[in-house]
């Protein structure tokens, strides 16, 4: 795979940098994950990697996180800012021991700034990156879409990427950097085209009037007779006209522009006329850009999935999608195909693999620098 030979240690936090370190695990990553004495019950992300149990307060947990850090590739910070410094694992220590890491920190509102020590979740750095204000509905308050836009695109993606890029400068250079993965500067900077397209016709009015955000009855959702919904994205005339076509309406009974609410309610009370796949048969031959909302637990049992294999079924069966994007020539297998390692399960063989012997391995366990499963202990 890509990425294979490149070594990770994650320090495990919440979603935002388990998923980073998943993403680089998919397509061949080694990753191993440093815990705490006391085990997460938030993990699930931890499939396909090592788990190292280790206690960060003591002199001796932190030397080994250094000694596994000086053979890494990618170190990967997940908590607030100030805090690896605290515990002497700052960049300045790890960069000096091993020039080559690159040192990933993925935050709420980056390294530096006014707010690098608050504390927050996605819907803070949604709010303060703008992108919130355009999620509402004609004056009512925002509503954040789950926690998708900066935990994970803004922050695990964006910060997979900037430690790509520094993985290739590093084939040039030889030489690793800092990787200032903000949460709230990736979610404005996916939003880079709505900033620069501010002034263009299709955000005339108030969010949830516009063109993109609900305002249009082509472009939005509508309930089905048996409680379902499909997305209607008819925005351009050539896909507007084959919309009414296969509604049996025509533009005078359902104008595209004009009076909106006028044509949203003859869409709605349509679309409750049919159950959603009955919608699907009457759509699947009108290049209409009309789907069905397709739910959670039954996105993998969808033709479009099904015929590409998107969704797998783990071993509890859970329904996981698979790496994307596709590479041709060294395509990503997801970790999540394996089961979730357990508790301190590879302790000692990763202490043997910085050159511990027995003996250490055996006193660092009993003082309660490190936990070991018991069944892999020496």
């Amino acid at each position: 795979m890509a990425l294979k030979g490149i070594k990770v240690v994650e320090m495990l936090g919440l979603a935002p940098g388990p998923l980073c370190g998943t993403i680089l695990a998919d397509f061949g990553a080694s990753v191993t994950v440093v815990q705490k004495i006391l085990q997460s019950p938030f993990d699930v992300m931890s499939n396909g990697k090592r788990m190292l149990s280790v206690d960060l307060k003591s002199k001796e947990g932190v030397y080994i996180i250094r000694k596994l850090c000086s053979s890494s590739d990618i170190l990967l910070d997940t908590f607030r800012p100030g805090v690896m410094e605290k515990l002497g694992l700052g960049p300045e220590i790890l960069l000096r021991e091993n020039s080559g890491l690159i040192y990933a920190r993925l935050s709420g509102y980056g390294q530096t700034g006014f707010y690098k020590s608050k504390a927050g979740h996605d819907i803070n750095y949604v709010a303060m990156s703008g992108i919130l204000s355009a999620l509402s509905n004609q004056g009512a308050p925002p509503s954040p879409p789950v926690n998708l836009i900066a935990d994970f695109a803004g922050g695990s993606f964006m910060c997979a990427l900037g430690i790509l890029l520094a993985l290739y400068e590093r084939t040039k250079s030889g030489k690793g950097q800092i990787v200032d993965a903000s949460m709230t500067e990736g979610a404005a900077y996916l939003a880079t085209w709505l900033y620069k397209s501010r002034k263009l016709p299709v955000w005339s009015g108030e969010p949830g009037t516009n063109a993109l955000d609900g305002g249009l009855p082509s472009y939005a959702t509508y309930e089905t007779k048996d409680g379902k919904f499909m997305a209607v994205g008819a925005l351009e005339p050539q896909f507007y006209n084959n919309f009414l076509i296969a509604l049996q309406l025509s533009e005078d009974d359902c104008p595209q522009v004009g009076n909106k609410e006028h044509s949203k309610n003859i869409l709605q009370n349509i679309f409750l006329t049919k159950t959603q796949e009955e919608w699907c048969q009457v759509f699947d031959n009108a290049d209409a850009c009309v789907t069905p909302v397709v739910e959670m637990d039954k996105v993998d049992e969808h033709e479009l999935h099904a015929s590409r294999k998107t969704f797998y079924r783990d071993c509890e069966n859970g329904i996981v999608p698979e790496p994307a994007p596709r590479l041709s020539a060294t395509p990503g297998v997801s970790t999540g195909r394996q089961p979730m390692p357990q508790f301190g399960q590879h302790t000692v063989e990763i202490l043997k693999e910085l050159g511990y012997d027995k003996n250490e391995i055996e006193h660092l366990i009993q003082k309660g620098y490190v936990y070991a499963l018991e069944k892999s202990r020496l």
